[in-house]
This record gives C-alpha cells, sequence and structure tokens, in this order.
C-alpha cells in the first residue's frame, strides 16, 4: 500500500503536471524502494518486541520463534535497514543534497524507539506511527520537487508540494484514530504487558469515544475541503467520488464506534479506516482524471 500510494503519486499526478521532476523513474523507483524497506524493518522490530502481546491478542498470525527465530528475524531487520538507509543516502547524493539521507537514518530510529519503548506511552506511540506514514507522503516532495525548483516554477511547485501536504494530513489523521482502534482491539495483550496505552488508561468505552471526537475532524475537514476545491471549481466527478468513497465510509464509522464493544468489532472498524485511507489515496487519480476532463 505504501509503495502503491507512492507510485500513485509520482504518476498520476506529478507527472501530469507539466514541471520538471528531480529524480528519473529509475531513481524513484529506489526510493519507494527504500521507504518501503524501511518500513519491513519497522514491522519486523515490531513484530520481535510484540511476541507475548501478540501471542494473546492474534496467536495465529505470531511468526517469531515460530517460521523464524528471533536471531534470523533481527538479521532481516538489520538487513533491511542498512540497505533502506544506504539507498537513502544514494538518493540524497545523487540530488546534490547529502543532509537529506538524515531523512531516513530519523525514519528508521524512530520506527525503533515506538517498536521498544514509545508504543507503550499513550498517545505518543500513535502520533509516531501516523507522523510516519505522512512523511513517506511528503518525502515525495522533497526528492522530487524541491530539487527541481527555481525561481520560475517556485509558484507552480509550492502549489503541488501543498496538495501533497494535504494528502500527508489527510493521511495522518486516519492513521492516527485506527491505532487508537488497533490499541483498543489489542487492549488485553496490551494490559498483560503493562503497556500504557490510552484503552489501558481509560477504558475501551471512553476510548472509543476519543476516536470518535478524532474522527469527526477529517470528517468536517473533508467537507470543507471538497466544498473549496471540487465543488467550486465543478470537479463533480471528484466530489461524487470523494462523498462516495471517503466521507461516507468516514460517517460510517463515527455511528458504528459508537456502539461499537467488542474485539471483532473494533477489528471491522480498523479496516474500514484502512479503505478510507487507501481509497482518500485514490482520489489523486480521480482528481487529475477530472481535471483532465473538464479541460
Amino acid at each position: 500500500m505504501l509503495a502503491f500510494m507512492q507510485v500513485l503519486f509520482r504518476y498520476a499526478f506529478l507527472k501530469q503536471q507539466n514541471v520538471p521532476l528531480a529524480l528519473a523513474d529509475w531513481q524513484y523507483g529506489l526510493l519507494v524502494l527504500s521507504t518501503v524497506l524501511l518500513a519491513a524493518a519497522g514491522y519486523v522490530i515490531n513484530n520481535i518486541y510484540d511476541v507475548d502481546t501478540d501471542s494473546i491478542n492474534k496467536p495465529n498470525d505470531v511468526v517469531i520463534g515460530k517460521g523464524i527465530s528471533e536471531t534470523t528475524a533481527y538479521n532481516i531487520y538489520i538487513g533491511l535497514n542498512i540497505t533502506g538507509v544506504a539507498i537513502g543516502f544514494l538518493l540524497s547524493n545523487i540530488i546534490l543534497r547529502p543532509m537529506f539521507a538524515s531523512f531516513f537514518i530519523l525514519i528508521a530510529s524512530l520506527l525503533y524507539f515506538y517498536a521498544t519503548t514509545l508504543k507503550q506511552i499513550m498517545i505518543l506511540g500513535n502520533f509516531v506511527v501516523a507522523l510516519l506514514l505522512s512523511v513517506s507522503v511528503l518525502i515525495i516532495g522533497v526528492f522530487d520537487l524541491f530539487p527541481a525548483t527555481t525561481s520560475e516554477n517556485q509558484a507552480q511547485m509550492a502549489s503541488l508540494f501543498s496538495i501533497l501536504t494535504d494528502y500527508a494530513l489527510f493521511a495522518f489523521m486516519i492513521n492516527f484514530i485506527r491505532e487508537i482502534v488497533k490499541d483498543i482491539e489489542d487492549v488485553n495483550g496490551d494490559y498483560n504487558q503493562g503497556m500504557n496505552t490510552l484503552p489501558i488508561a481509560i477504558g475501551n468505552s471512553r476510548a472509543a469515544k476519543v476516536a470518535l471526537g478524532f474522527a469527526i475532524i477529517p470528517f468536517i475537514s473533508c467537507l470543507l475541503y471538497i466544498n473549496t476545491y471540487f465543488v467550486k471549481n465543478n470537479l463533480f466527478i471528484a466530489t461524487f467520488y470523494a462523498f462516495a468513497f471517503v466521507l461516507a465510509p468516514l460517517l460510517y464509522f463515527i455511528v458504528k464506534i459508537f456502539g461499537a464493544k467488542n474485539q471483532k468489532e473494533f477489528h471491522h472498524l480498523s479496516t474500514v479506516l484502512k479503505l478510507i485511507l487507501f481509497f482518500g489515496i485514490l482520489s489523486i487519480l480521480v482528481l487529475t482524471l477530472n481535471i483532465k476532463y473538464n479541460a
């Protein structure tokens, strides 16, 4: 999904805007590969530290100690991280911005600290994971737009970067809510491991109300955004798509979480949020086609 999102933004959006891009296709492929490798490394280290928790919450999904040993998992983690950061270092030098390699080191470090420490801290762990997803959208602009920006195209590049920022903010909000819902779903295992997630601190019911409150923010924000940029520019296909595939499921989530009680219901709502995120990102393709069609 991460790779799909990054490929979509470049080829369905940026490539259609008649602006110079800093990276060649193979170089952009390396950028996608690097972020996917770092995300995979984060997934591995998270699984290593979550064996006891997952044994309670998702016993059938435990891999470490069953499919592969912990030592092998650590070796895979180190290999993925070294490769991901090395590719990032290479790309940073290709665009003559060697300091940009620090982005990849920071991402790898945050994923490690999330798995080992931050996920046990109420709200902070949820915030970091959501932030990292939004960074994977912004990094497209940092590596592909920023180095190709000149005084002549600065206004257009700033406008495109602003759109990427809007989508990054949307991804952050939806993923932040989803992380809270996942904490509610996994409350039993987390409690037994001494974690201090939001549902453990205030209870499942209150945590669900907090998730509901946060869900109202992207719902209203998307409503205003659609009205300002879609409706007023007569982008009716994009407007219909956004209402049908983003706002309607988000409203469904708001209604359903109000009465959600058991693990199965919260798992379903987590899946709904993942679909909202997917269709929200896909809207960049619909929007680009709608603009072309109107033109």
